[in-house]
């Protein structure tokens, strides 16, 4: 059995393009608790309040029960399901799940491939992280769930996967002129450009393309908070900030919250600014909650079309 195929392949509510991570979530958790204790259970009382936080920092904006998950990964031959009457989920309801006493671990069969090759699971995990979620969030999701991997290619190949563009890096920070387009941060360490990435503004897992036109050249922080849904560009290219986000600090204020409202610092002309439906992903997608109100800032001088460029200092991030 092709386990790395059969991960790959987890059946997922789609709809234009909507994010569904509900199972690779769950997958992954189940993954780490396998590394702790390979004949332990996860008995869903006792792990719902940590699928409920994974799911709220790393699921989509619209909120689901980590019970949705708990009963229909099931289906995919990588799980199983018993409950105090014996095998089998009693359905996806909350209240039926803890009434039952339902219990999860990974499948049998997959249990004993993991057993016989310690490195599968490193490789499934891999491949859950690149097909749900930006490289940005990889490394603190293994910390969030607990998985220790080591730093090695997935060792997985399909036909039908997509390659990356390289040049995606240099183009995107080249279009930008080597600024984050939200705060201005143009470091360098002699000739070399650092703290700045090319960030996807419609994730790469989710079909976004390695085009300048869904990409924005970002610090390291701000980048993170992209991909995290506490930033976000709105109508008229201005930044949105969450209202979830809290930050009482003078670094918070000036580096996040100052932003709201503040146009993009655009790329240089004739470069195609952020695609209209790209950033409409990514609003619907990634962005939690209602956006700050923020005082919009005088017009500047015109740069790449629409954007403009407000007359700000660099700032070196913090994060």
């Amino acid at each position: 059995m092709d386990w790395l195929e059969r991960t790959a392949t987890l059946r997922q509510w789609t709809k234009g393009g909507a994010r569904a991570p509900h199972k690779p979530l769950l997958f992954l958790y189940a993954l780490s608790r396998f590394q702790q204790d390979a004949d332990g259970e996860l008995v869903y009382s006792a792990v719902e309040e940590d699928l409920k936080r994974l799911l709220a920092e790393y699921g989509p904006p619209n909120r689901t029960t980590p019970a949705y998950p708990f009963h229909h990964l099931v289906s995919d031959g990588v799980w199983e399901v018993r409950t105090d009457r014996g095998p089998g989920s009693p359905g996806s309801a909350v209240r039926e799940l803890r009434a039952a006493g339902a219990a999860g671990r990974l499948a049998p069969e997959l249990r004993a491939a993991l057993r016989r090759e310690p490195s599968l699971l490193g490789r499934m995990a891999r491949v859950l992280l690149d097909q749900h979620f930006p490289p940005s969030l990889h490394g603190e999701l293994c910390e969030a769930t607990g998985l220790e991997l080591e730093p090695a290619e997935t060792g997985w190949s399909s036909p039908a996967r997509r390659r990356r563009d390289r040049r995606m890096r240099e183009l995107v920070l080249t279009a930008y002129e080597y600024q984050c387009a939200f705060c201005g941060y143009d470091g360098r360490l002699g000739a070399v450009p650092v703290g700045l990435e090319a960030a996807h503004v419609r994730w790469w897992a989710f079909g976004g393309p390695d085009d300048v036109d869904n990409g924005l050249c970002l610090c390291s922080l701000h980048h993170k908070l992209f991909d995290k849904g506490v930033l976000g560009v709105g109508d008229g290219d201005r930044i949105l900030v969450s209202q979830h986000f809290v930050g009482r600090s003078p670094t918070a204020q000036e580096q996040v919250i100052a932003l709201a409202g503040r146009p993009l610092i655009g790329p240089q002309p004739g470069v195609r600014p952020v695609a209209t439906h790209h950033r409409s992903w990514h609003t619907s997608q990634v962005f939690h909650g209602n956006p700050r109100p923020g005082a919009p800032l005088p017009r500047t001088r015109s740069r790449g079309g629409s954007h403009n460029r407000p007359q700000v200092s660099p700032r070196t991030p913090t994060g």
